[in-house]
């Protein structure tokens, strides 16, 4: 029996997290500040992402911003999300992601990390990090809220291919594809 609340069809949870700055807000905003609601992204990539500790990720978030123009003219808003500490997110930035513009959030907690059918890890050492983290997973979530795709790993070395991943949303997006991997 699977428990998981990731399934795709399902609606994505209200999950809040922490900015840069400390402040609560929820992971998929139900209204981007700013713009009309004719210019609100109307779906969303999530990428969870393991944590500052990790090399893997920080070229992987880097490579999405290289194609966040690709992701826009689908209506697509990138949001990345980890466990890490406040502290250890501006740390991230100031090390190794200080060029990405969309937005990253802390903050992402175990009960959450679960309830995402995420795979989690126990740091190999204190160098690593402090704390229990999410291996990679992705989310495409639609108008609807709900999950389009999923991408769930249980190591650091399975990421979507950008090429790939941008070709098959525009398909989606295009040709009105359903939902799949319900059953």
């Amino acid at each position: 029996m699977n428990t998981r609340t990731s399934l795709a069809g399902a609606i994505f949870s209200d999950i809040q997290v922490l900015t840069r700055d400390g402040e609560t807000t929820s992971l998929i905003p139900r209204v981007t500040a700013g713009l009309s609601s004719e210019e609100q992204p109307s779906w969303f990539l999530i990428v969870v992402y393991r944590g500052q500790h990790c090399p893997i990720c920080a070229k992987y978030l880097n490579q999405l911003q290289s194609r966040e123009q690709d992701f826009a003219a689908l209506n697509v808003q990138l949001v990345a999300v980890s466990a890490d500490s406040v502290e250890q997110l501006n740390d991230f930035y100031a090390d190794k992601i200080a060029d990405v513009a969309f937005s990253v959030y802390a903050g992402l907690s175990k009960d959450e990390m679960q309830n995402l059918g995420l795979f989690l890890s126990e740091p190999m050492s204190a160098s690593e990090t402090d704390h229990v983290f999410a291996e990679p997973a992705m989310f495409l979530v639609n108008a609807e809220r709900k999950i389009q795709i999923a991408e769930i790993a249980s190591a650091p070395f399975v990421r979507p291919n950008l090429d790939q991943l941008i070709g098959g949303i525009k398909y989606v997006r295009e040709n009105d594809y359903p939902i799949r991997g319900t059953a």
